[in-house]
């Protein structure tokens, strides 16, 4: 009853919530295979280069979903960014979508669409998404890693595979996801080797370590996986050690033991206090000179304040800067967002 109340609230509260008038529709000719691809644009006004803002629709969604990315496009305006919200073939319910070599290159090309025709600043080209937005934006780290000044990814999914067995449960309200994942791979990834191997080269997992230089912060709720949402924060710390040198990398016994107990193991470190995140509070972090990751106390969800004031401050090829000291509010950051899938 509580997560149906839960979400009642976020319909009320997105139902009504529109694209501004600046925002516009706008095709741009796919480069693999010379479709059209639409995507909602908003471009930074004056004839210096802007910052750019990729914003990445959940798993079920397309261009024209609305939630989080209306408050991301409020930020864009209120700071002069430029604003992108790609389609990347729809919702990951057909082979040309999740992580397919045709949605990452409509990514590309939007990003070169936006490169051409406007004054777009190299070095601050940032990626935002959540849930299968989030596993994109990992996606998007690991093949083009050339691209980005700071990725921010929010409850994603890492292993595509790992989670059609997690999503595999017929009783499950979330096995819509293993029948799209079916859908996406030709059939389940299970003892057949040829879709197992698609499976693969669509996960972040195994792309992640080319993404060692670039800035990357990683969030999930630690209620994730369970009642508080359907995809296990497992697959965020499971991003991270792909992502990091040896020395960094979480033990997966102890990843094994945060999930199982959702509380966090005595071996592992408690945080600091995190203004961005509010009540919201953090449970655990970890940090590199160039990746983090964060679990929190909340379930599928994203917290735009924290994502984008974090993105603010990155700039391509440089280690990433972790602490925030002018913190740019909207009346709507103030509260996060169930990230729907």
């Amino acid at each position: 009853m509580k997560l149906l109340t839960i979400l009642l609230i976020f319909t009320s509260l997105n139902i009504h919530a529109q694209y501004p008038d600046s925002v516009i529709d706008v095709t741009y000719k796919s480069s693999m295979d010379k479709s059209l691809q639409p995507m909602k644009v908003y471009h930074a006004k004056g004839n210096q280069p802007r910052p750019l803002l990729v914003a990445l629709h959940s798993w079920s969604g397309n261009y024209k979903q609305k939630g989080w990315q209306i408050e991301a496009v409020q930020w864009c305006i209120k700071n002069n960014w430029h604003f992108i919200h790609p389609d990347f073939r729809g919702p990951n319910n057909n082979s040309k979508a999740c992580g397919s070599d045709e949605a990452i290159q409509d990514i590309v090309d939007a990003v070169q669409h936006m490169q051409k025709n406007h004054q777009v600043d190299n070095n601050c080209i940032y990626l935002l998404g959540s849930s299968g937005g989030g596993h994109m934006a990992l996606m998007m780290a690991g093949r083009h890693p050339e691209i980005w000044a700071g990725v921010s990814a929010w409850v994603p999914i890492s292993d595509i595979n790992l989670w059609w067995a997690q999503k595999n449960i017929k009783k499950s309200k979330y096995f819509k996801y293993a029948k799209d994942i079916e859908k996406v791979l030709g059939g389940p990834p299970a003892s057949d080797k040829k879709v197992i191997q698609n499976g693969l080269s669509r996960s972040p997992i195994y792309y992640l370590k080319n993404a060692k230089r670039i800035n990357i912060d990683i969030s999930a709720g630690v209620n994730d996986g369970r009642n508080g949402g359907s995809v296990p924060f497992t697959h965020s710390l499971l991003a991270y050690n792909a992502i990091v040198e040896d020395d960094y990398k979480i033990p997966e016994e102890l990843i094994k033991e945060f999930y199982s107990k959702q509380s966090l193991p005595p071996e592992l470190p408690a945080p600091k206090d995190d203004p961005l995140y509010k009540d919201k509070k953090l449970i655990f972090r970890k940090t590199t000179d160039h990746t983090r990751v964060n679990i929190f106390q909340g379930g599928h969800e994203i917290i735009p304040r924290a994502a984008l004031n974090w993105l603010k401050e990155q700039t391509k090829s440089k280690p990433a800067k972790w602490s925030i000291e002018n913190i740019i509010t909207l009346e709507n950051y103030n509260k996060p967002q169930l990230s729907g899938l």
